[in-house]
């Protein structure tokens, strides 16, 4: 089993930075890779940016937060980061992380372990 607990969310200023933090315990051998997800209210949800924890390669970043957002890690620590910076009301959304073993997806159903959530809130 893999647990995975997210931090770091809040309510932020556009143009303002937040970092999450997604920790990951239990069968980390089965969560080389790991995804952050996030979901508007009437929205589907969206991959944001993937990594593998063994070689600290990303994966993908969705178009829309290119440039913007980073993905990184702290192996000491198992915990991947997303570094959230120029943020716009658009960014507003529950932010999940989500670990699975093997080749990384964009898509959300291909992940089997899942974190509660952290809410980002972006106000214009």
């Amino acid at each position: 089993q893999v647990q995975v607990v997210e931090s770091g969310g809040g309510s932020v200023q556009a143009g303002g930075s937040l970092r999450l933090s997604c920790a990951i315990s239990g069968d980390t051998y089965s969560s080389n890779c790991i995804s952050w997800f996030r979901q508007a209210p009437g929205k589907e949800r969206e991959g944001v940016a993937s990594i593998y924890t063994g070689s600290g390669r990303t994966y993908f970043y969705a178009d829309s937060v290119k440039g913007r957002f980073t993905i990184s890690q702290d192996t000491a620590k198992n915990t991947v980061f997303l570094q959230m910076s120029g943020l716009k009301f658009e960014d507003t959304a529950m932010y999940s992380c989500a670990a699975r073993r093997g080749v990384c997806f964009q898509e959300s159903y291909m992940y089997n372990y899942w974190g509660q959530g952290t809410q980002v809130t972006v106000s214009s």
